[in-house]
């Protein structure tokens, strides 16, 4: 399967081993951290980010790293993880991930309750832990 561009979706197959998205984080607030992701960590497996185009800044552990285009970033797994776009220009990026950490944000895009114990036990349910 080919998809020309991947700007927007998804690559790989949701029972195979990896899935690959290209997503566009919206330019940070002015003096402001919009996290992408809420602090988590995933026991069982492994994400990695290749910014193609603005900046991101990330929180591996206890280490914060940014990249810029053309760098990746690797959170192996159980280092607790989040990341957000610090420039005032859009950031496009790929996330390598696997299907369950993919099928983890279909779910929270669906969800209507996103109050704490409701994002707590979805995170559960895909083996990983809300920090935040």
């Amino acid at each position: 399967m080919i998809a020309q561009p991947l700007a927007g979706r998804s690559l790989g197959d949701p029972d195979g081993s990896f899935v690959v998205a290209e997503w566009t984080e919206p330019p940070a607030p002015p003096g402001e951290r919009r996290l992408v992701a809420p602090l988590h960590v995933h026991h069982d497996e492994d994400e990695l980010w290749y910014v193609l185009d603005g900046a991101l800044r990330f929180r591996i552990g206890d280490e914060e790293i940014e990249a810029r285009a053309g760098g990746a970033v690797f959170a192996p797994r159980g280092l607790p993880h989040t990341f957000w776009n610090v420039a005032s220009e859009p950031a496009r990026y790929l996330v390598i991930m696997t299907p369950n950490t993919f099928s983890l944000i279909e779910e929270i895009h669906a969800m209507r309750d996103r109050g704490a114990e409701a994002m707590r036990e979805l995170f559960r349910r895909h083996g990983c832990e809300l920090l935040s």
